[in-house]
């Protein structure tokens, strides 16, 4: 039985999430994993009980941002208008994995909302010379990149076969907010060496796999080990977690990326 993936709809706006959801579901799929979109126009009550039915949480990305009063700053004129539904949906499946210690794999927008939903807080607007996102004109066909220093001895650094000494990874751009202080529990693992932006954050006790990114590996799964070697610990930490429901044990997810 393949695990099964609950992941919000990334947008109340239609186009945007049937043009994005696709490669979360695909990657999830090629990975191993069962990919179960949670539509955020369902209940509160139709959502819980879908994310129950799962065994990880997939927070994908957005091209909302979160709202600044969920972790108590004003709003700068630059963040983009929030999406309610999808932060509510979000809250609901963080707090069952929360409660069940599911893991979670939180991209781009989806590594913010953890972050804020764990009591952190978020860079507002990204002031860098490093490219953190398309700018206004540049053609998509252009490929966007920067680079990150992945935490040696992190579970990332595990997970993408990385262990020794403070591994460098070119990673595509594609966010103009970043967590500026890590919540409770988690930890810094990953920043660009070149302005000190977080770009990865992971729980700080092994009970739990929880890892966010704040680039877009889904996008580039086909092409990019390190890209399906997320998915691939966010499924093998999935089939665990089933496996210890299922025998009353515990996974020992030490053991992912190894």
């Amino acid at each position: 039985m393949k695990p099964r993936i609950a992941i919000p709809t990334p947008n109340s706006d239609a186009a945007y999430s049937t043009r994005t959801l696709p490669k979360y579901m695909g990657a999830v799929e090629r990975a191993g994993g069962e990919p179960v979109e949670v539509s955020i126009l369902a209940t509160p009550g139709e959502i819980a009980q879908l994310g129950k039915t799962c065994d990880a949480v997939l927070l994908p990305g957005s091209h909302a941002d979160v709202d600044p009063q969920r972790f108590g700053a004003e709003r700068d004129p630059r963040t983009a208008a929030p999406d309610p539904r999808r932060e509510d949906a979000d809250e609901l499946l963080i707090q069952d994995a929360h409660n069940m210690r599911k893991p979670i794999l939180g991209i781009c927008f989806g590594m913010q909302s953890l972050n804020v939903w764990r009591t952190g807080t978020l860079v507002q607007h990204i002031e860098s010379p490093v490219r953190h996102a398309r700018s206004s004109g540049v053609p998509t066909t252009e490929s966007i990149t920067h680079p990150v220093v992945v935490e040696s001895h992190s579970l990332l650094a595990r997970i993408l076969g990385q262990q020794h000494g403070s591994p460098k990874i070119t990673v595509n751009s594609s966010h103009h907010q970043s967590v500026q202080i890590a919540g409770d529990g988690l930890r810094v693992c990953a920043r660009c060496p070149d302005d000190g932006i977080i770009e990865a954050i992971e729980n700080v006790s092994p009970a739990q796999f929880i890892i966010g990114v704040q680039w877009h590996p889904e996008r580039t799964y086909d092409e990019d080990e390190q890209s399906k070697a997320i998915f691939r610990a966010l499924i093998e930490a999935a089939r665990q977690w089933h496996e210890r429901m299922m025998n009353g044990g515990k996974p020992d997810f030490e053991s992912i990326g190894h």
